[in-house]
């Protein structure tokens, strides 16, 4: 039977580690905990939050309804053919963890994606993605619990309308569904990204020649630890801003300016320029107020020292309207603010 718990604390269910307390709350560790809760006549038509790692979270108060923390578990390969083994991973698993057990058995495809926090449930609503590898390209499907139907309903690729960080279940079916396993279509024969960011280089440095997917994953670790802080030390959601696209005419006009912004092509006529650039350039790197800045090393990532999470939002905020200023160029949070 599963247990609700009331006025429970979210602090330790979040990496920017603020104080948030949610009206209810319950632990999910199958469907039948889920058919116990949406049956449950004292919580019917409460609002609903499903919470995953935290990593992608700001509160900015108090939760007032019911939070579902899915801490559904277990990894199986369910098929395979010459080239994929299709593995199958419960929501509630670690994803770094999981993608170490990935290398443990030579499945590849995830590599590029090492060190990303949060659980597996949550990737496919963000539709992670790390050093030119999204989750949707190694996507299969998934297998989601309508809150409403009370019933499993299964989605595939084309189902889940990935877009960059981003996902059906980011968009119309936001909180009405707990995701409760994730398969995954994962290599036999590898073919390994080493084009994007410093890998190449880092993997130089290692003095690696003929890398393997251990060894991708080794440099991606050792890139991220290098300018990205351990929420375990400073609260933090990694990157708080996606980076934003913009029409090539746009681009090239806002390069006549500023010469050395960086941009990347991608396939919809269009250009991606770095968050991070575009707010180090607005004097933003290494910035510190009270209780709340930016990573001395990453300017994308706010950090919190210890205090609440309205003052973390006021920042972004600021930081938002000052790029929007100098570049004509909004921002948008790639971080769920509540």
């Amino acid at each position: 039977m599963v247990t609700i718990q009331e006025n429970f604390s979210l602090a330790s269910y979040n990496t920017f580690g603020v104080t948030a307390k949610a009206s209810y709350f319950a632990k999910i560790t199958d469907t039948k905990s889920l058919d116990e809760l949406t049956t449950s006549q004292e919580l019917f038509g409460k609002t609903t939050l499903v919470l995953g790692g935290g990593s992608n979270l700001l509160f900015t108060k108090d939760f007032d309804g019911l939070v579902l923390h899915s801490a559904i578990e277990g990894k199986e390969v369910i098929g395979e053919n010459d080239d994929h083994y299709f593995v199958k991973v419960g929501s509630g698993e670690n994803w770094h963890n999981f993608v170490m057990y990935c290398l443990e058995h030579n499945y590849g495809g995830v590599e590029n994606l090492s060190l990303i926090p949060g659980s597996v449930g949550a990737a496919p609503i963000q539709n992670i993605g790390a050093y030119g590898v999204e989750l949707k390209e190694v996507f299969h499907s998934l297998d989601a619990y309508n809150l409403e139907r009370q019933s499993v309903e299964v989605f595939g690729k084309e189902e889940c309308k990935f877009g960059y960080r981003d996902s059906i279940f980011k968009q119309e079916y936001k909180g009405k569904y707990l995701i409760t396993s994730v398969t995954l279509k994962l290599t036999k024969k590898h073919e390994l990204n080493t084009s994007y960011g410093a890998i190449s280089s880092t993997l130089n440095e290692m003095g690696i020649d003929n890398p393997t997917i251990k060894s991708v994953s080794d440099a991606v670790i050792a890139i991220r630890q290098s300018k990205l802080p351990n929420p375990r030390e400073v609260g933090n959601a990694g990157s708080f801003f996606k980076n934003p696209v913009i029409d090539k005419i746009d681009f090239e006009g806002l390069r006549a300016e500023f010469p050395t912004v960086p941009g990347y092509e991608t396939a919809f006529n269009a250009m991606k320029v770095p968050a991070a650039w575009l707010i180090e350039k607005a004097g933003w790197k290494g910035f510190k107020k009270g209780k709340v800045g930016t990573y001395e090393k990453q300017p994308l990532v706010i950090v919190n020292h210890g205090t609440n999470g309205i003052e973390v939002w006021e920042l972004a905020q600021e930081i938002r309207d000052s790029v929007e200023k100098m570049f004509g160029i909004t921002l948008v949070p790639e971080v769920t603010v509540l």
